[in-house]
């Protein structure tokens, strides 16, 4: 109940917490402060919780496997959710669109980026708006270069949990495939074996509003758009130079670290 009143509510955007230690740590959200660091990579967070969570990373401790596929988790909280993949229960439902998941963190991302405009985090290197601190914090790897994950086979690292992931897979035979019944095309995550079905299927649900051409896939057809327009969403912080798209962005900033500038 204490969320739907006042007694603990967020004097910068009015969030209402559960109990003092949460709205303590909500306002971290705020205040950037970080004060639980991690003794491998430095890496620091809001809360003890998510320190432990993420300490996993470097020791690979998993010890929550699924009967089904084998596929091993490093919280049991993790597992249960999994284990909805084998089942298809789905318990958390979009109030404005119907929409469900098995993950109430997915219906709240949902939320968040269907259903909302607000852009409440800003880039201090070029200034673009995003929904999530996450998407903040991930976006400014761009221009620092930061490498976070380290393999524990061996001397690789990499600015994305994702790319480590599929290091692993390919490089150490470590973790789960997602195979095409149809070609037998193996992929290190389930959304791209999705996305890949779609081509066997014909099927192009993502249509341009300008030109009316359809693309498999949101990123295929967010690449496509900024044909249709001059304006640039990325700015260097540095030289004040303009770009369309991000990997351009990066291109650049790669070139401005290697010489030094």
């Amino acid at each position: 109940m204490n969320v739907h009143s006042t007694k603990y509510k967020c004097t910068e955007c009015g969030k209402c917490c559960q109990s003092k230690p949460a709205l303590t740590i909500h306002s971290r959200s705020h205040s950037k402060e970080k004060p639980f660091e991690c003794t491998v990579c430095t890496k620091r967070f809001t809360t003890s919780t998510n320190l432990v969570r993420h300490s996993k990373i470097h020791s690979g401790e998993k010890p929550h496997k699924c009967h089904l596929c084998d596929k091993a988790f490093s919280w049991s909280s993790d597992l249960n959710i999994h284990m909805r993949v084998h089942t298809g229960d789905k318990p958390y439902k979009c109030s404005l669109c119907g929409k469900i998941f098995s993950d109430p963190s997915n219906l709240q991302s949902h939320k968040r980026y269907v259903h909302s405009n607000r852009r409440p985090y800003d880039c201090r290197y070029c200034a673009k708006l995003f929904k999530s601190s996450l998407d903040l914090k991930q976006h400014v790897r761009i221009h620092t270069g930061a490498k976070l994950y380290s393999c524990r086979h061996c001397s690789h690292s990499f600015t994305w949990y994702r790319r480590l992931k599929t290091h692993l897979l390919k490089s150490h035979n470590e973790g789960t495939w997602f195979t095409c019944h149809i070609c037998q095309k193996k992929f290190s995550r389930r959304g791209n074996l999705k996305q890949h079905l779609l081509r066997h299927e014909a099927v192009k649900p993502y249509l341009c509003s300008e030109c009316a051409e359809c693309f498999y896939t949101a990123g295929e057809l967010k690449h496509h758009e900024p044909k249709h327009s001059d304006f640039k969403a990325f700015c260097c912080g540095l030289c004040g130079k303009d770009f369309k798209r991000k990997e351009c962005i990066v291109k650049h900033f790669n070139g401005i670290r290697y010489l030094g500038v």
